[in-house]
């Protein structure tokens, strides 16, 4: 039962929140193929490499509800990193490329994908908690330092300049 939760839950859903050994939560797109959630990170994709996703690590995979966005279940993983250009790597990309959305290089995307990413593979290990065995509060955490920035107030000569000089007639 725990498996087939884990695997509907994890289809449906567009996004699940990783945390791995280290780094904070972060929410990827991912596509669930052979029994596992698929992830690409790297240059120009999902930054992944902060979380210390390593090659048999562990993490920990929060997966929200589609429509109302809630959590459903959270499950532990194995991650496993996919060698370019292998066997399972080539079926893996296949299904991420449908769900890659605005590539800037979509012609040449499994090129760069091999060249500059990671293909990772998320794997159940059993261990899941569904929504209602879930922490009670919001789990809500500080927002991570960007170098984005607020608007300013608008000039004050402005609503001029855009309403521009009346003509006369």
């Amino acid at each position: 039962m725990t498996q087939a939760l884990i695997e509907e839950a994890t289809k449906k859903s567009g996004l699940i929140w990783v945390q791995g050994p280290t780094g904070p939560s972060r929410a990827l797109w991912h596509v669930w193929h052979e029994g596992a959630a698929h992830v690409v990170g790297g240059p120009g994709e999902q930054p992944v490499a902060d979380l210390g996703l390593a090659d048999g690590a562990t993490a920990t995979v929060t997966v929200r509800s589609k429509d109302k966005g809630g959590r459903l279940v959270s499950w532990t993983a194995t991650v496993g990193e996919l060698p370019a250009r292998g066997e399972a790597w080539t079926a893996a990309v296949a299904e991420l490329k449908g769900k890659r959305l605005n590539a800037p290089d979509a012609e040449r995307i499994e090129e760069r994908w091999a060249a500059e990413c990671r293909v990772l593979r998320l794997a159940p290990t059993g261990g899941a908690a569904a929504a209602a065995e879930l922490p009670d509060g919001s789990l809500a955490a500080v927002p991570l330092p960007t170098p984005a920035t607020t608007r300013h107030p608008m000039p004050a000569a402005l609503p001029r300049l855009l309403r521009g000089r009346r003509k006369k007639r």
